[in-house]
């Protein structure tokens, strides 16, 4: 047992409780900074800390209950230049003064290493844009709304030629495609080395106005999400509660090096398409100690439908995501179905999955591209807990304007083009899934293109006694089910090392098309 750092800023730190547990530690702690007690009885795996001073030696011990010898761990904060009070700039922070201009004019004048401070209030705000080399502190009563009139809000255009013509220039995107959309209520345009850090509330108030009503139609542009980064680079948010989304809530995209530390990302559990957050062709990204509820997916990482993912073949890869909890959502951690570009190297560890409908949840399509290869993912240590189908893999998924079309949907062996997808290898390990409801898993590759190798040791499954009857996946002509075993077609190789399947209703394992099964 150690502290690990996972993050510092000027005036925050996060650090890591190293064990086998999932999001909790099997004790209860004490934690003491510089000798003065900080946080009194927590168990919690990730520890955070706000309101330090800048280039200050911070020495954290982490005393647990009946042990003598406490963790240790000695941290210094950043260095500040100076720190800016919205309120000196005009801020109101009462609810109905718009304080946009006089934050965004904060940020402006901000200089490099210098910190922008959000005080105690509401601060009602359209879109505010970020810059490089600076750090916004939110206290922790301190709420930034968005407006509901969206005519108050900028277009981003979806894509723009250069001026010598010979590239597009992108802004705006809607599921993966370059789109106009509106700017989000916290946006980010090629910058680098931000922090947004502190216990306060990015609030997107997509329960007002008309942002949830007819969601899938085009209103001047497609819905903003709540943040936003584009083409941004060393990227911190640390401690902030992101919630009520009007569509996607966290959304980086062709991104590097960001860090989501300690966060929670909440919407109500019927809010149209709020996702929590969204890598779309992103690199080196780690979720770590994030609580997610929301209306869709809780993570669900992305790169670009077909355009993007063949004219940019930019990959979301080396994602770490640890000591997450998903509570509520479609999926827990998702991969697609915009993912034409690739995803490639993600380790999910030390996770709880409550009440989502999946688990892992890896959707992807007969044209996404050749490009669209996922490969390399494992997920260890991880805990489901009322989980209508904890593994699923489709390769028929159907939620697109072509995802009906036979096909799609057709369970002949294609011929393989350059509009065929790739699903590569898969380790699930030591995984606990009790009260499941729909079925153990449910892998579909392709005829043309099986999925090469899943991977399942130490994983145990039960269900609920009152299991609720749903499809597996979200494909044509799949039929509702209840207390299934693993379903797989067209599979290379499936190795099966002590997976226990208890309460199930037929037999444990139900494959068609496997042409390799370990057990």
């Amino acid at each position: 047992m150690k502290l690990k750092e996972i993050v510092k800023t000027s005036r925050s730190i996060s650090i890591e409780l190293e064990n086998d547990s999932c999001v909790h530690a099997p004790f209860f702690y004490d934690v003491y900074v510089n000798g003065c007690l900080a946080i009194e009885q927590d168990n919690q795996n990730v520890i955070s800390l706000y309101n330090l001073f800048p280039e200050t030696k911070y020495r954290i011990e982490v005393k647990i209950q009946n042990d003598d010898a406490p963790l240790e761990l000695t941290v210094k904060t950043k260095s500040e230049s100076v720190r800016l009070n919205v309120r000196r700039f005009g801020a109101k922070g009462d609810g109905q003064h718009l304080d946009s201009i006089n934050i965004q004019a904060a940020i402006e004048a901000c200089p490099k290493d210098g910190s922008v401070y959000i005080p105690k209030g509401i601060y009602l705000c359209t879109p505010l844009f970020l810059k490089s080399n600076m750090t916004i502190e939110l206290d922790q009563e301190a709420v930034l709304i968005g407006h509901t009139d969206r005519s108050l809000y900028p277009i981003l255009p979806g894509y723009t030629m250069t001026t010598d013509e010979s590239d597009e220039y992108y802004l705006g995107t809607w599921e993966g495609n370059p789109l106009d959309s509106y700017a989000s209520l916290i946006t980010g345009i090629n910058v680098e080395n931000v922090s947004i850090i502190g216990k306060g509330e990015f609030n997107g108030n997509g329960s007002e106005g008309d942002w949830w009503n007819e969601p899938k139609i085009k209103k001047g542009a497609w819905r903003p999400r709540t943040l936003f980064l584009n083409n941004c680079n060393n990227v911190i948010v640390h401690g902030i509660t992101v919630k009520n989304s009007p569509a996607w809530t966290v959304h980086p995209y062709f991104s590097k090096n960001l860090k989501f530390i300690d966060m929670k990302i909440e919407n109500p559990k019927d809010s149209p398409n709020t996702d929590g957050l969204d890598p779309e062709s992103c690199e080196n990204i780690e979720i770590i100690g994030v609580h997610f509820s929301v209306g869709d997916d809780c993570i669900a990482i992305k790169a670009g439908k077909l355009y993007m993912g063949r004219k940019m073949k930019t990959p979301s890869k080396n994602i770490i995501i640890r000591n997450c909890h998903m509570q509520h959502g479609h999926g827990a951690v998702v991969i697609g179905s915009e993912m034409s570009g690739g995803v490639q190297n993600l380790d999910v560890e030390r996770c709880i999955f409550e009440k989502t409908d999946r688990g892992l949840r890896i959707k992807t399509l007969r044209g996404r591209g050749k490009q669209g290869q996922i490969d390399n993912i494992s997920f260890r240590n991880i805990q489901m807990l009322d989980v209508l189908t904890p593994f699923v893999m489709n390769m028929f998924y159907f939620c697109d304007p072509d995802g009906k079309t036979e096909y799609v949907w057709s369970k002949e062996k294609l011929a393989v083009t350059e509009d065929t997808p790739y699903l590569g290898r898969f380790l699930f390990e030591n995984i606990e899934c009790n009260k499941s409801h729909v079925a153990a898993g449910f892998f579909a590759g392709l005829p043309e293109q099986p999925i090469e190798r899943i991977e399942m040791r130490n994983i145990s499954v039960n269900f609920c006694d009152e299991a609720i009857e749903d499809v597996p996946a979200m494909m044509s002509f799949c039929n509702p089910v209840s207390k299934q075993g693993v379903i797989a077609q067209y599979v290379s190789d499936l190795i099966m090392d002590n997976v226990t399947i208890e309460g199930n209703v037929g037999e444990k394992y139900i494959l068609n098309h496997v042409d390799k099964v370990t057990k």
